[in-house]
């Protein structure tokens, strides 16, 4: 029985007044996934793919755990995308041949009032070839439950980027003036602050 489950969340995130504008912080892959995942489940594939082991999944009756590989890159307006390369399931390889997940998502930083915020979207979907044992369940009850799972996982992504981000963002900035200061002179320094150094 094949089945397809599907969920989307947006988010948007109110960006504090820092020396350093947000713009320079999202241009490190390696941070927002340290905003969007428990980095002891995350190893680094590359300079921009990630191997996420979720957390097991329970489907009714079916316990899974998937591993995603992931893409993260910044394209030249600033927007920050981010898209699953490959999926595997942890100690069922059979059943790797009937799971399939693609995510994909995006963060961008808009400029309003002269205040940065930053929206987003995020689009989860699962096709699956469901075991015999499923037949008896009626589509719309596997259907529901399908979706409801998804949805959950994505709306634990959203609350975790809200308060890790901008936590992360702000230790970075410190870190970044307190060590070398001399970087922050650029576009990303804001006038105001631009007298306090030179003094």
């Amino acid at each position: 029985m094949t089945t397809r489950f599907t969920a989307n969340q947006s988010v948007e995130i109110t960006v504090p007044d820092e020396s350093i504008s947000i713009q320079h912080y999202l241009r490190q892959p390696y941070r927002l996934i340290n905003a969007l995942a428990d980095m002891s489940r995350v190893q680094q594939i590359s300079s921009d793919v990630f191997r996420y082991k979720m957390r097991a999944l329970n489907f009714i009756s079916l316990k899974i755990q998937p591993i995603v590989d992931m893409r993260v890159w910044v394209e030249n307006s600033g927007v920050v995308r981010i898209e699953s390369t490959g999926c595997e399931i942890l100690g069922i390889e059979a059943f790797n041949q009937r799971f399939a997940l693609h995510l994909q998502g995006y963060l961008a930083p808009e400029e309003l009032h002269q205040q940065t915020r930053l929206r987003g979207m995020a689009n989860l979907e699962v096709h699956v070839d469901l075991p015999p044992l499923f037949a008896l369940t009626p589509r719309p009850i596997l259907e529901a439950t399908g979706h409801s799972l998804l949805k959950s996982i994505l709306l634990t992504i959203q609350q975790r980027l809200r308060h890790q981000l901008i936590a992360d963002y702000r230790q970075w900035v410190r870190s970044q003036v307190s060590t070398t200061p001399s970087l922050i002179l650029g576009d990303g320094l804001k006038s105001t602050d631009m007298g306090m150094i030179e003094n």
